[in-house]
């Protein structure tokens, strides 16, 4: 229901002056004897959860609204006057559907992140000891894959080929460190209806999605998720699903 509700307007593109998530740098370096200048983007390091109910046997997922995926699909020329007609180019274009993640910008472990985002995200009051990390990544890849291009992405010791696949990921200029946690939780566990921090602007829809469903979703050419989601229903296929 959130996301059939979400109203985006008066769309501007305005210059980053400062941000309290973002700071643009440049790393200067020799690289085999020759100069280099490298623009990169320094971000929070951040943590993802995949959440299953086993109750209902659901994968617990969410849908948002992402600017910058919103940003990226309109077409050069509908951007140049520095306005966005909605009209036009519906907020749909940016509503993602992903696992429950966060960056880590307070003083808290990554587990008790975790254990934050999904109460907050999804409604879900889960014991720490009850999350389980899998994975630690870094996003190095472009920002946009297109179809039959050969995607090899080392993650750690895990190699992943993705073929003839679109999906949004990291992009070279950030690096930052993604940390995967996997969780079983019951519908006891849900204390509230989730949705994200109000008071913060945050407009969240839990979604919920059968094995066969994530599946059909994991198959499908153009994905409108990060490769972090993609990554996730991979490790799930490989690791958890067989049980269920």
């Amino acid at each position: 229901m959130a996301m059939k509700s979400l109203v985006v307007e008066d769309v501007k593109i305005t210059p980053l002056k400062e941000s309290v998530f973002v700071k643009p740098l440049s790393l200067e370096f020799r690289q085999n004897g020759k100069q280099r200048k490298w623009d990169m983007i320094r971000v929070h390091d951040s943590v993802t959860i995949i959440i299953f109910n086993t109750t209902r046997q659901k994968l617990i997922c969410v849908k948002q609204f992402r600017p910058a995926v919103y940003y990226s699909s309109i077409p050069e020329d509908d951007k140049k006057s520095g306005r966005i007609d909605t009209s036009k180019h519906p907020p749909s274009l940016g509503i993602t559907l992903e696992f429950c993640a966060g960056i880590v910008d307070k003083n808290k472990s990554l587990v008790e992140t975790a254990r934050e985002e999904v109460l907050e995200e999804c409604g879900y009051d889960v014991p720490l000891e009850k999350f389980e990390w899998f994975k630690t990544a870094r996003y190095a890849a472009y920002c946009m894959l297109t179809p039959f291009h050969l995607i090899s992405t080392t993650i750690n010791l895990l190699m992943i080929c993705v073929v003839h696949v679109i999906f949004r990921a990291g992009v070279s200029t950030e690096g930052t460190r993604s940390n995967f946690f996997y969780v079983e939780v019951t519908d006891d566990m849900k204390v509230n209806q989730g949705g994200g921090l109000v008071d913060e602007g945050e407009v969240i829809e839990v979604v919920e999605l059968s094995i066969p469903e994530a599946r059909e979703y994991a198959e499908a050419i153009d994905n409108i998720s990060p490769a972090g989601f993609s990554f996730g229903l991979l490790w799930f296929f490989m690791k958890k699903s067989q049980t269920f």
